[in-house]
């Protein structure tokens, strides 16, 4: 995970107040925006056994044992020998022993900095508390959009009807946010103790980071899901807990996709913020991921998706934007569908609204920026869904280390549908991976699915609001 050194030191002056987040697109209107700044709760726990990142050992039970009051279904995630047969399973917590997408891939000791509680046999997988949970009401969006084009054309409208959206050129620049950031998220992090942790996330003040993965309950996260990609999911969860078969995109090399911004150690811990005239630079995050928002920019709609370049899709997407006031709006299009580990597959029709704004001191100088962020897949989501966080300034360009660029070598090669570190001059069979075909899938169908009842998956298996 990437730190800044006095990161801490220069965000100790940042005073304490409770995060209610009021993005204002209208140069500082109190009005209530048609499609931003609704706040959400701001409190949430951890959810799982095991929280890596932070070393917490929350389990209820361990070593195969269930926790008192509850009742274990037959078979579960850790049991099973095929997870499809399952499927009438998968909206009880109980399925996964009440653990978040997080602390069932952390069950045996993947992360450094997580408890480690499967030895050898899946069956010793541990308990959560099935009480917890991020409410539901708290992850969808609030607003009545259903597609991201509707979306940034109400938000467009709305800045109109205030005089926008603001014009900028090399004598009249737009805001002044170019420096570096971070996430509260990565400054929490480094905190020691919870009392230390807690003091650290009132002042920087956010709502949880529930597309981590940290924070529901697995069936939370698959009613948010049409069947295919819960489905998916499942099956993602389901060898990584039982068959401890990861296939995390790093480790072999491959591009991480868009969606690993919102992730957890993959996001962008050092991010730097350019902007000109005509275009705003974000660059930050695993796989040297550089976001370019185009200003003032039309996308082409003759596609099966907007786009600006070819009618091919791109690892990060295409980005257009417009100011209004101090905030900026942004559309996010032509996305090369893909996955994240603790985290569900997104589609090539993937789209993202942002909203990014400034949160100032009382003397006026810029803390951070706020982002909410809406994603709109209708081949992956049964409805919109949002992130709200907080990036807080670190300082200028001059006063921060370089941000440096990375090179993946890849040193792990799959073996038997596992990855397996290869030492420099060993020779291993490999076979070429079709990145467009889900080769995480495929390896895993390959190797650990003989038998199993896969189908299709055309009914309606969940009924949620």
């Amino acid at each position: 995970m990437d730190s800044e050194s006095g990161a801490r030191d220069k965000l100790n002056s940042i005073p304490i107040f409770v995060a209610v987040l009021v993005t204002s697109l209208a140069c500082g209107a109190a009005a209530q925006s048609v499609g931003s700044g609704r706040p959400a709760a701001l409190d949430a726990e951890w959810v799982g056994a095991g929280v890596p990142f932070y070393n917490i050992d929350m389990a209820t039970a361990k070593n195969g044992a269930v926790p008192p009051g509850v009742t274990a279904l037959a078979r579960d995630i850790f049991t099973s020998d095929d997870f499809y047969a399952d499927r009438a399973l998968w909206q009880d917590p109980r399925y996964f022993r009440c653990n978040s997408p997080v602390a069932l891939d952390s069950q045996w000791g993947d992360y450094s900095s997580g408890p480690r509680y499967i030895l050898d046999d899946p069956a010793q997988g541990a308990w959560g508390n099935c009480a917890v949970d991020y409410a539901r009401e708290n992850l969808v969006s609030p607003y009545a959009f259903t597609t991201a084009q509707a979306h940034y054309a109400a938000l467009l409208d709305e800045a109109r009807a205030h005089g926008g959206p603001s014009r900028y050129d090399r004598a009249h620049m737009p805001p002044d946010w170019e420096g570096r950031y971070t996430r509260t998220i990565n400054i929490v992090f480094e905190a020691t103790e919870a009392r230390e942790r807690a003091q650290l996330q009132a002042e920087l003040g956010e709502p949880p980071q529930w597309v981590m993965g940290m924070h529901n309950q697995v069936p939370t996260i698959l009613s948010l899901l049409t069947p295919e990609y819960a489905q998916r999911l499942v099956q993602q969860l389901y060898h990584q807990a039982h068959n401890h078969a990861a296939q995390w995109s790093l480790m072999y090399c491959r591009p991480e996709g868009l969606m690993r911004w919102w992730s957890g150690p993959g996001g962008p811990g050092a991010l730097d913020v350019t902007v000109s005239a005509t275009r705003v630079q974000f660059l930050g995050g695993s796989g040297n991921a550089i976001r370019n928002v185009h200003i003032d920019r039309n996308f082409d709609l003759s596609g099966v998706v907007p786009r600006l370049g070819a009618d091919v899709p791109q690892w990060m997407g295409e980005t257009i934007g417009f100011w209004t006031g101090d905030a900026l709006v942004t559309w996010t299009s032509n996305v090369q569908g893909w996955f994240t580990h603790s985290s569900w597959e997104y589609s090539n029709k993937l789209q993202i609204i942002e909203i990014w704004s400034p949160r100032l001191a009382d003397d006026g100088h810029l803390l951070g920026l706020e982002h909410e962020a809406v994603f709109y897949d209708s081949d992956a989501l049964v409805q919109p869904i949002r992130s709200l966080s907080f990036y807080p300034r670190v300082g200028a360009f001059n006063d921060v280390p370089p941000n440096n660029l990375t090179y993946c070598k890849q040193m792990i090669f799959p073996v038997e549908g596992r990855g397996v570190p290869v030492t420099p001059g060993t020779v291993v069979q490999y076979e070429v991976e079709d990145l467009y075909g889900r080769p995480w899938a495929k390896m895993w169908e390959r190797y650990f699915e003989q038998g199993m009842q896969r189908q299709g998956n055309d009914e309606d298996i969940f009924d949620f609001e």
